[in-house]
C-alpha cells in the first residue's frame, strides 16, 4: 500500500491495480499538465496538476465503493478507471481540446488506444482487467461508469474542492464525504422515456446536497473557469497551437500527447508562434476589444462553425487595418448545466434535480447573463478592432468598447 499526503483529502491510501498504475509514464505525465490551464495567470497559486486531481478522484471513488459495498474485480475496474480518467488530456488540459478534436476526432476521454498499449496496458492485463472495458468506464459507459463520468461523478466532486483550495476562491467548497455516503443506484426510467436502467442518484433527503454541487459549479464558473484573463490566454494558446500545426511537421496526435512544458518549448522554437509564446511567458496578453452579452450577439454568430469564425476574424482584421493574427474571436459554447440533470430521491421517487429545485431556473438565467462573446487584440489596436468587430458581427457598437474596458477588474486577485 502507498500512502500519499494530499492538500484536499489529507492521507490517500493507494493499493492494488491503482498503486501499480501510479508510476506508469502515462500517469506520471499528468504531473506536468496543470489542472486549470492558464488560470494561474489570474490566481498565482493555481498550479495544481492533473496528477494530484487523479489521486483525489481515485480516493473518492474508493470511498464510494466502500459505501456501496462494491468489491473484487468490479472495484478494481472502477479504481483503475478513476486513476486513469485524465491520461487522455493534452497540454493545458481542456484549452486545446477543441483544436485536437477537430484534427483527430478524439476528446480527452477517448483513451482506448492509450490504455491498450505500453505499461498501462501491461499493468491492466497483469490484474486480469480488459483495457477496453476500463476505457469504457472512463467514458461513463456501463452502470458503474457513472461514478467516474456522470452528473454526480467523483471527478466533479474533486475538481471543485481542489480548484477552490488552490485558487483561494471559496465557492467550490462542497461536502464530498456526504456526497459519497449518500450515493446509491436505483432502477429509473432513461431519458426520453427509454427503458429503466440503474441510475446513480443521491438518496432520500439530499436535494440540498445536490443543489450544493450545482451552486458550487455555477459560482466558480465566472470567477475561475471563464474569467476573462483565462479566456484571453486560452485563446492565444489555441491560436499558437493552430499556427504550430500549420507551420511545422508537428501533428495533432503528437500535440495531444505533449505536456505543458513540451508545448511551450515547441511554440517558443517556432518562428510563426514566437510572439504569442513571448506574450504568454511575459503575461503581455491581448486585451478586450469586445465583451458582448448573449442576447446582443446575432444567432448566426452563436451558430458559427470554426471555418466561419476564422473568416470573421479575417474580415475584422481587414476592416480594422490589422493582421488577422492580431484578432482573436472567442465564441463560447451555448450555456449548459449538466449538473441540473442529476437524480435525487424525493418521497421514494427518483427525480431530476431540475424538476425538484427552484434554484435551477435561477442559475440557468444567471449562467446566460454571465455568457460573453470576446474579441481580443493587442493593446494599441483594441479600439479599432472593437469597432470593426461590432460592425462585422452585427453587434450594437454603442458603448461596447467602454463596456469591455469596464469589465477589466482593478483588484489584485483578479488582475
Amino acid at each position: 500500500m502507498i500512502t500519499v499526503k494530499d492538500t484536499v483529502h489529507d492521507h490517500i491510501e493507494i493499493d492494488g491495480v491503482a498503486a501499480d498504475l501510479l508510476d506508469t509514464p502515462a500517469v506520471q505525465r499528468l504531473r506536468h499538465i496543470k489542472q486549470l490551464g492558464t488560470v494561474q495567470l489570474v490566481y498565482p497559486s493555481a498550479n495544481h496538476t492533473r496528477f494530484e486531481h487523479s489521486l483525489g478522484v481515485y480516493h473518492l471513488a474508493s470511498r464510494a465503493l466502500d459505501h456501496l459495498g462494491i468489491g473484487g474485480k468490479q472495484a478494481d475496474r472502477i479504481e483503475a478507471a478513476a486513476m486513469l480518467h485524465d491520461v487522455g488530456h493534452g497540454p493545458f488540459s481542456h484549452n486545446l481540446e477543441t483544436l485536437t478534436h477537430r484534427r483527430t476526432g478524439k476528446y480527452h476521454d477517448d483513451v482506448a488506444e492509450l490504455l491498450a498499449t505500453g505499461e498501462v496496458g501491461a499493468v491492466l492485463r497483469a490484474h486480469d482487467l480488459d483495457p477496453d472495458r476500463i476505457a469504457g468506464l472512463v467514458a461513463g459507459e456501463e452502470k458503474y461508469g457513472q461514478l467516474v463520468s456522470g452528473e454526480l461523478d467523483v471527478d466533479r466532486m474533486d475538481y471543485l474542492v481542489r480548484d477552490a483550495y488552490h485558487t483561494g476562491v471559496p465557492y467550490g467548497t462542497i461536502d464530498t464525504e456526504r456526497f459519497v455516503r449518500e450515493l446509491t443506484f436505483v432502477d429509473a426510467p432513461g431519458d426520453a422515456g427509454a427503458r429503466s436502467r440503474p441510475r446513480l442518484v443521491l438518496d432520500e433527503g439530499n436535494v440540498q446536497t445536490a443543489e450544493s454541487l450545482l451552486l458550487a459549479r455555477a459560482l466558480m464558473n465566472p470567477v475561475v473557469y471563464t474569467h476573462h484573463v483565462a479566456r484571453i490566454s486560452k485563446a492565444m494558446l489555441r491560436r499558437a497551437a493552430t499556427d504550430l500545426l500549420d507551420a511545422t511537421a508537428t501533428t495533432a496526435p503528437e500535440l495531444r500527447r505533449m505536456d505543458d512544458h513540451d508545448f511551450l518549448a515547441a511554440i517558443r522554437d517556432c518562428r510563426e508562434t514566437d510572439d504569442l509564446s513571448r506574450r504568454y511567458d511575459e503575461r503581455d496578453l491581448y486585451k478586450l476589444a469586445v465583451w458582448a452579452e448573449y442576447d446582443d450577439v446575432p444567432e448566426r454568430i452563436h451558430a458559427a462553425d470554426h471555418a466561419t469564425e476564422v473568416a470573421l476574424e479575417r474580415e475584422i482584421g481587414e476592416e480594422a487595418g490589422v493582421d488577422r493574427d492580431h484578432v482573436l474571436l472567442d465564441v463560447p459554447p451555448e450555456p449548459s448545466m449538466r449538473e441540473s440533470t442529476a437524480r435525487v430521491t424525493v418521497n421514494g421517487e427518483v427525480r431530476r434535480l431540475e424538476r425538484q429545485s427552484p434554484l435551477v431556473s435561477a442559475l440557468r438565467t444567471a449562467q446566460r447573463n454571465q455568457w460573453r462573446l470576446g474579441v481580443y487584440a493587442p493593446a494599441p489596436a483594441t479600439d479599432r478592432v472593437g469597432r470593426a468587430a461590432a460592425d462585422v458581427l452585427g453587434i450594437d457598437s454603442d458603448g461596447l468598447v467602454a463596456e469591455a474596458r469596464a469589465a477589466m477588474p482593478t483588484t489584485l486577485d483578479e488582475f
